[in-house]
């Protein structure tokens, strides 16, 4: 016993060969593209930064910068397109690589399609973003008394205004171009791919329907999406995230994919997660 003791303890104290962070080699940098809101803002210098900073880790230039949080998707689509402009003229970069977060999806989809900003992205991944709309943004908007509706977004936009003064907020119409009806109906014939663009997505799944733990605190929402659309991640559903070369559905949670709300034991899922991604785009050559 003292001995099969004694040979673990020994085991504990091998070295690891390279114990430092896996280095994943991209063609083209990232940029960190985030959605609607403002709520990780507050807590962190920017709603993408922790996935900046592990992507950093693995030895990948990434950026993850601000935009508005509470606009429309033609606001945030130019606000893009400046980052990308300001990101490639200041550090001499070919082209980038996107990784859009939520509605940045639909952002970037827009920047793609009505600028010349598709000669400076070699791709698009997208993760939990709304390609046919959410059934989330119709509840917001049908439940709620206009009256109330009108100042909750009044105070979104003011909150807004103050984080991003250089932007006009507009938080309520943001949300009526997430209704499934706008994006599938209006949005998306006018937003193809682009041919010259490699686009891919990903999905997520947790609460109903399947294994994957859900913060109670959004559980109606998850049931409600999953009744209207089937498995989502408690804002966007799977089948609604599919766009282009659709690669996995992932078990996290909206918020769990930018690193809030994530228990330490689920930690190791986002890591895994993100890492995989930048796997993919250095297995595409991108």
């Amino acid at each position: 016993m003292k001995l099969i003791e004694t040979q673990k303890f020994l085991k504990k104290l091998e070295l690891q060969e390279f114990p430092q962070p896996e280095v994943v080699t991209l063609k083209y940098p990232v940029l960190l593209c985030h959605g609607y809101g403002a709520l990780a803002s507050i807590v962190k210098p920017s709603p993408m930064h922790e996935v900046c900073m592990l992507m950093r880790k693995h030895g990948v230039i990434a950026f993850a910068p601000n935009i508005v949080p509470y606009a429309k998707i033609e606001t945030r689509a130019a606000q893009w397109v400046n980052k990308i402009d300001q990101l490639t003229d200041e550090y001499g970069f070919e082209k980038i690589n996107v990784l859009a977060h939520s509605m940045a999806g639909l952002d970037m989809r827009h920047a793609l399609t009505r600028s010349d900003i598709h000669t400076r992205v070699s791709s698009l991944t997208t993760l939990a973003a709304p390609h046919h709309g959410t059934s989330l943004a119709e509840l917001v908007l049908n439940t709620t008394p206009d009256i109330v509706r009108d100042k909750l977004g009044d105070v979104f936009n003011w909150f807004g205004d103050s984080m991003y003064p250089s932007a006009k907020s507009d938080a309520v119409g943001a949300v009526k171009q997430l209704t499934r009806e706008y994006v599938q109906e209006k949005f998306n014939p006018k937003h193809p791919d682009r041919d010259d663009v490699a686009c891919f997505s990903y999905s997520a799944s947790v609460g109903k329907g399947t294994e994957a733990p859900l913060n109670t605190l959004y559980r109606y929402q998850n049931q409600y999406i999953h009744e209207q659309e089937g498995p989502n991640d408690a804002f966007i559903s799977v089948e609604s995230a599919k766009w282009g070369e659709h690669i996995k559905t992932v078990p996290l949670s909206h918020m769990e994919q930018i690193k809030l709300g994530i228990s330490k034991d689920r930690l190791w899922i986002y890591e895994a997660f993100w890492l995989d991604v930048l796997k993919y785009l250095a297995k595409e050559g991108l």
